[in-house]
C-alpha cells in the first residue's frame, strides 16, 4: 500500500478520473471563474498562458512551470553533449539525419492517414446541421499570417537549439572550457532536481486538464464526430504499434518496453493534452536508458518542432474527412498536392498557437476544392483528439532519438537494460 500511495503513475490516474467525474457531474465548478481574463504572458521566451477558470488554472500552472525548464535543459544539453562529442562534423551529420529521418516518418505518417481516412470514411453521412459549429475566424486569419521567419522568432525551442549549437562548438576551441563545463555540469543537477520536484505536482495538472475538456465540451459533443474520433485513435494507434514498432526493432528494442519507462509521462500528457509537459522528463529519462546527451540534446528539440507524427495524421485525416463531408472527391493529383502542402506546413505546426487549425485552414485555403468553413465543424472534438497527437508526437520523438542514437553509435543497450529493470520492466 505503501509503494502504491507513493507512485506518481497511480496518482495521475486518480487525478485524470477524478477529472473527468467532475467535468462531467459538476461542469460549473470546473469551469468556476477565478480571473475575469486568462493570464498571458512571456518567461525564459517561454508562452505562459494560465486560463481563468479553476480547471484551467491548475492545468495551467503545472505546464507553465515545466515549460520553464524545457530551454535550461536542452542549452545545457546540447552544449555539455557537443563539447563532449568534440568532433563539428559529427554534429552537422547527426542534424542533417534527423532532418532526415523527420521528413521520412511524418511523410509516412501522413500516408497512413489519408489511408485510413479513405478506407474507413469517417466524413459519410455527417449531418452538418446536427453539429455545432465555431468561430474560425483566428485561426484563417492566422493560417494568411503565417511566415517562416515568424515561425523561428515565435519558436523559443529553436533559438535555444542554435544558441547551444554556436555555444558548444565554440567552447570546443576554448583553453579554459573545463572551468565551464564544471559549472554547467553543477547547474543543470540543481536544474533537473528541481524538475523532480515539479513533477509531484503532475496529478494536479493532470485533473484539471481533464475536468476543463469535459466540463467545457461534454462528452455529448463526440456523439456526432464519434466515428472520427475512433478512425483517429485507431490511425494513431496504427502507425504507433505498427511503424514505429519497427523501427525500433531495426535497433532491437522493445516498444512495449520503452512505453512502459515512459509511462508516468504518457499520463501527463494524455491529462494535460501537452507534450511540452512531458519534454524535460524525457529527455532525461532517454539519456538514462542509454542515449548519448549530444543526440538527446539535439533530436528531441529538434523533433518537438520538426518530428510532429501525430498533428501530422490528424491534419492529413481531418482534410480527407472534411472533403467526404461535403461530397467533395479529390483526384488522385489532388491527394497528392495535399501530401505535398502538409509535408511542408505541417513543420510549422508547434510554433503558432491554435497550431493545428492554422496548418490546416492554410492547407484547405491552398488546396482551394474544401471549404474552409468545414473547420467550424471539427473546433467541438478537437480537444478530444488532441491528447492522441499530443501522445503520439512525444512517443514519436522518443522513438527518433533511441534510433538516430543507435544509427551514429551513441546508445548503450546495457545502460538501457539497467533503466528497464530499475523500473521493473521484465526483460
Amino acid at each position: 500500500m505503501k509503494k502504491l500511495l507513493t507512485n506518481l503513475t497511480f496518482w495521475v490516474l486518480t487525478a485524470i478520473a477524478a477529472g473527468i467525474l467532475l467535468g462531467h457531474f459538476a461542469p460549473d465548478i470546473a469551469l468556476h471563474k477565478l480571473f475575469e481574463n486568462a493570464i498571458k504572458f512571456k518567461l525564459l521566451g517561454n508562452e505562459v498562458s494560465i486560463g481563468n477558470t479553476l480547471s484551467e488554472f491548475l492545468s495551467g500552472i503545472f505546464i507553465s512551470i515545466v515549460k520553464q525548464f524545457i530551454n535550461p535543459i536542452i542549452f545545457l544539453t546540447i552544449t555539455l553533449g557537443i563539447v563532449s562529442m568534440g568532433d563539428l562534423k559529427k554534429v552537422g551529420k547527426l542534424g542533417g539525419k534527423a532532418l532526415l529521418y523527420f521528413e521520412i516518418v511524418t511523410t509516412i505518417a501522413l500516408l497512413v492517414g489519408i489511408i485510413v481516412a479513405n478506407i474507413i470514411r469517417p466524413g459519410d453521412g455527417v449531418v452538418t446541421d446536427a453539429i455545432k459549429g465555431g468561430d474560425i475566424s483566428k485561426y484563417t486569419k492566422g493560417a494568411s499570417e503565417f511566415s517562416w521567419m515568424k515561425f523561428f522568432w515565435d519558436n523559443s525551442t529553436l533559438q535555444v537549439l542554435l544558441l547551444a549549437i554556436i555555444l558548444g562548438s565554440v567552447l570546443n576551441y576554448v583553453s579554459g572550457k573545463d572551468k565551464i563545463i564544471e559549472v554547467f555540469q553543477k547547474v543543470s543537477k540543481y536544474i533537473f532536481a528541481g524538475l523532480h520536484t515539479v513533477m509531484k505536482l503532475a496529478p494536479i495538472g493532470a485533473f484539471g486538464g481533464m475536468a476543463f475538456t469535459i466540463a467545457k465540451y461534454g462528452l455529448k459533443t463526440l456523439i456526432p464526430l464519434a466515428k472520427l474520433m475512433v478512425t483517429v485513435y485507431i490511425t494513431m494507434g496504427v502507425f504507433v504499434f505498427v511503424v514505429l514498432f519497427f523501427i525500433l526493432r531495426y535497433y532491437k528494442v522493445n516498444l512495449w518496453k520503452f512505453l512502459k519507462y515512459i509511462k508516468e509521462e504518457l499520463l501527463i500528457v494524455l491529462g494535460t493534452s501537452s507534450s511540452e509537459a512531458g519534454l524535460p522528463s524525457l529527455m532525461e529519462k532517454l539519456e538514462r536508458m542509454g542515449c548519448g546527451k549530444s543526440v538527446v540534446g539535439l533530436v528531441v528539440p529538434a523533433g518537438y518542432s520538426f518530428n510532429l507524427d501525430g498533428t501530422t495524421i490528424y491534419l492529413s485525416m481531418a482534410t480527407i474527412f472534411l472533403a467526404q463531408v461535403f461530397n467533395v472527391h479529390l483526384s488522385l493529383e489532388q491527394i497528392f498536392t495535399i501530401i505535398g502542402i502538409l509535408m511542408v506546413t505541417s513543420k510549422g505546426a508547434a510554433g503558432v498557437t491554435g497550431s493545428g487549425f492554422i496548418v490546416l485552414a492554410s492547407t484547405l485555403t491552398a488546396v482551394h476544392v474544401i471549404p474552409v468553413e468545414g473547420l467550424a465543424l471539427l473546433l467541438g472534438v478537437d480537444r478530444f483528439m488532441s491528447e492522441a497527437r499530443a501522445i503520439t508526437n512525444f512517443i514519436g520523438n522518443g522513438v527518433a532519438t533511441i534510433f538516430l542514437a543507435n544509427n551514429e553509435g551513441e546508445f548503450d543497450h546495457e545502460k538501457m537494460k539497467k533503466a528497464f529493470d530499475q523500473e521493473g520492466i521484465l526483460s
